[in-house]
Parts: C-alpha cells; sequence; structure tokens
C-alpha cells in the first residue's frame, strides 16, 4: 500500500473540515463592524489631517472659498510658479478671478511647474487622496508636475478604503470610472541602494487644500 503523503494528509484534512465544520468557539461575535474605529472626540479633519502630514503631505484649512483662493495665491507666489496646469471648471474660473494665468491642454502638463485639481474622496484613516480618470484633470494631473496642488471639501471625507468605493459607487452608478488610485503623500522610493528620493514617479511636494463646505468643487 502506498504511503500517504504530507500534501495529501493536509488536503484530507481541509475536505474533513469543509464537510464536517466546526460550530464557531465564540457566540455573538461582532464581524460587520470596522476593525479600526476612529479616536474618540476627535473630529475627521483633523485625523486626516494629522496622517496625510506624516505622509509628508501638507494640509490647508480653508473656512470659506476666500481663504483659500489666498493661501492658493500666496503658494503660487512661494514656489515661483510660472506655469499652472488646471482643467477644473470650478478652479479654472477662480484662477481667472485671481488674474492667475493656467494652462489646460493635458498635452503640455509635462512642461508645467505645478498641477492644480479637484479629487474624488479623502480617506481619513490613510491620509490618502483618491483620484480617477473620471476627473476633468485626467491620469496625468497628479503624476507629472513636480508641485501638486489639490482642492477638496470635508464632504468627500470617507473612513477607509471600502468608504471610498461606495462613495464612488453612489456618485458614478453604473459607470465607474475605468481608472482609479490612492496617493498618499508625494512620490518616494527607496529601490536604489535604499537611499529615500522624493519626486522620482511623480511630484515632490503634495498640498491639499480643504474647504469647510458642504459643496463640492
Amino acid at each position: 500500500m502506498q504511503e500517504t503523503t504530507s500534501k495529501e494528509k493536509v488536503l484530507k484534512k481541509v475536505r474533513d473540515a469543509l464537510v464536517n465544520a466546526m460550530p464557531a468557539p465564540y457566540d455573538g461575535v461582532d464581524l460587520d463592524s470596522p476593525v479600526i474605529r476612529a479616536p474618540a472626540g476627535e473630529y475627521r479633519e483633523e485625523a486626516f489631517a494629522g496622517v496625510f502630514n506624516q505622509t509628508g503631505g501638507k494640509f490647508v484649512y480653508c473656512p470659506d472659498v476666500r481663504e483659500m483662493a489666498s493661501g492658493l495665491q500666496s503658494l503660487i507666489a512661494e514656489k515661483k510658479v510660472g506655469k499652472l496646469f488646471c482643467r477644473e471648471p470650478f478652479l479654472t474660473d477662480l484662477l481667472s478671478e485671481m488674474g492667475i494665468d493656467h494652462e489646460g491642454a493635458p498635452e503640455n502638463i509635462h512642461t508645467c511647474d505645478a498641477a492644480l485639481t479637484a479629487c474624488e474622496a479623502l480617506v481619513v484613516r490613510h491620509g490618502s487622496i483618491v483620484f480617477s480618470s473620471g476627473q476633468e484633470s485626467g491620469r496625468k494631473s497628479f503624476v507629472a508636475a513636480p508641485l501638486h496642488i489639490v482642492v477638496a471639501t470635508n464632504q468627500q471625507m470617507v473612513d477607509d478604503v471600502a468608504g471610498a468605493f461606495r462613495f464612488l459607487k453612489t456618485k458614478y452608478g453604473q459607470d465607474m470610472p475605468s481608472f482609479i488610485t490612492f496617493v498618499s503623500g508625494p512620490s518616494r522610493t527607496a529601490d536604489i541602494e535604499k537611499t529615500l528620493v522624493h519626486g522620482a514617479h511623480g511630484p515632490k511636494e503634495l498640498y491639499l487644500f480643504m474647504l469647510d463646505t458642504e459643496e463640492q468643487p
């Protein structure tokens, strides 16, 4: 008789477990609630800003559009942005009101010093910004320019990745974007000799201006 191999013994145990399932060892275990809960008494804006800053991003809170416009103008002047890429209607109108020239042709984004875009959602737990191909800015807007400036609202915050996909599902329904990405801080890599390098595969700096408003840009 052929000796049973270790592999066959393991498979037999798996088959037995599937046929003769054991009851759960504990009753009343909550398997549906999130494993990680938000800190008690902490605003979601504060929770997001804390994680976002830890990843190397720079968070700017704006109580209204006027404050945001002033902050954008100061940042553009401070970083000496000569050519700014922007295609989002809400933001291009704002730039025009401030008298700031901007480039809207996607093929010219590689020649721009900075990109100004909106986003899809903000993931509080990971301090991540969600982008998709469904946005007016397109896929290149958050990787081509060395400085990326994002405008979002507190109404776009979700707790986790699953919440982000539910948020997108509500917005797009059956027409989900073909490309969805989560960005956590500016570009960085340590592939070469384990030396951390910023800006290797995307922007060296990432700013997020959060509007405290119920309206999304």
